[in-house]
């Protein structure tokens, strides 16, 4: 069976992290996001599987090459073109990717899947293509229900009895929702809604396919189901995947490494004497990472691999990617740091060589520079942190 990850976006709402990480390949404790789709594809059938891709491109493609370790066949279609050399990256929205595979060579020939590459799910694909197939229908959308009072932060879907879609409403404010149904970028297509995307030209699915598919009267439905279902198209999205992961709230992710101590978990070759280390977990510590004496971790955090901790530092509901280190007596509380970058939990961030704070966090393979002391300890970086 075939299926399509839409990955051209360029990420600008997880920035600074997507400046070099496309978001198919956010990690989820240093396993890509869109690994754990393939898994999901494979698992119910799904083998052969078209990936557009555009900012970033050989990041994907040098990762997942053509499938073959992952169990599946994976085929790139890039979007953009060559300038002075170098390549551009000319995103042809989520439909038009869709239309240029197509147009191509035909390769969609059979009811067929579409995800989006920025999500964690445990969807029953199986399932999903049964109902599809049994409403007759010539696009469904996968919705989820949401509380009420959390519809303004996403698509709403509005269906008749039947599931048959009615409207959209996009954000809408609470008191204004007509329903809670949300769009979760998950479809099921037959090959001749196609058909209704023009050529070359920038075209949307939510934007521009769905409204026609609606206006036109035909066979398009919502199928609700109940799915674990995780975006991480915001930084604050990213940061609960973390903390939902660590804290089990998130089932369908493991969390990786050996548990040294209750709810902490570690890569290989850690270097901490965990006898002069305050931690309470749930923690996950990445491989190759150094922790000195007297730092103070408490979880949920994540400390990626390759990191240095010095000496007093506090890591408090934090996110700390590879190859960070963070100077002594820092002290860093709901904070995200992406090499020369912290950002709050709110997606607030500032570049620390710029503000000169490099003392406080830089690349830890900068092991030869000399850093200055004069700086109190415990210095709390939340108060140094001010939006760019």
């Amino acid at each position: 069976m075939k299926a399509m990850i839409l990955a051209a976006g360029k990420g600008t709402r997880v920035r600074p992290i997507t400046h070099t990480i496309p978001k198919p390949m956010i990690p989820i404790l240093q396993k890509p996001v869109m690994e754990f789709l393939l898994e999901l594809l494979r698992q119910h059938g799904f083998d052969q599987i078209m990936v557009n891709v555009s900012h970033l491109a050989e990041e994907i493609e040098s990762y997942f090459r053509d499938g073959q370790r992952f169990g599946v066949q994976i085929a790139y279609s890039f979007e953009g073109n060559i300038v002075d050399g170098d390549l551009v990256g000319k995103a042809l929205g989520s439909a038009g990717g869709l239309k240029k595979i197509q147009e191509f060579n035909p390769f969609f020939d059979d009811t067929f899947v579409v995800l989006c590459g920025d999500a964690l799910i445990d969807l029953d694909l199986t399932t999903a293509v049964k109902l599809h197939r049994e409403k007759g229908a010539i696009a469904t959308i996968i919705t989820k229900t949401v509380p009420r009072e959390l519809v303004s932060s996403y698509g709403v879907v509005v269906t008749d009895d039947n599931g048959k879609i009615l409207t959209f409403q996009e954000k809408p404010a609470v008191e204004e929702a007509l329903s809670t149904e949300i769009n979760t970028g998950i479809y099921i297509f037959e090959p001749e809604v196609i058909d209704y995307i023009p050529s070359g030209q920038e075209y949307d699915l939510g934007g521009d396919l769905f409204p026609k598919l609606v206006d036109s009267g035909l066979p398009f439905y919502a199928v609700n189901m109940d799915f674990e279902w995780v975006d991480i198209g915001k930084v604050p999205d990213y940061w609960q995947a973390i903390r939902g992961v660590l804290s089990r709230e998130i089932k369908n992710v493991q969390i990786p490494g050996i548990e040294v101590r209750p709810g902490v978990y570690t890569g290989i070759n850690v270097a901490a004497n965990w006898d002069n280390i305050e931690i309470e977990g749930p923690v996950y510590i990445g491989g190759m990472t150094r922790i000195e004496d007297g730092v103070k971790i408490i979880g949920p955090s994540m400390i990626g691999p390759s990191c240095l901790i010095c000496q007093g530092a506090v890591v408090d509901n934090s996110v700390i990617f590879e190859y960070s280190r963070l100077g002594p007596g820092a002290r860093l509380v709901d904070k995200l740091v992406f090499g020369r970058y912290c950002v709050d939990k709110t997606g607030a961030a500032i570049d620390v060589q710029a503000a000169a704070l490099d003392w406080l966090i830089t690349d830890a393979r900068h092991a030869a520079v000399q850093y200055r002391q004069e700086y109190p300890p415990q210095r709390e970086i939340s108060k140094l942190l001010q939006p760019e």
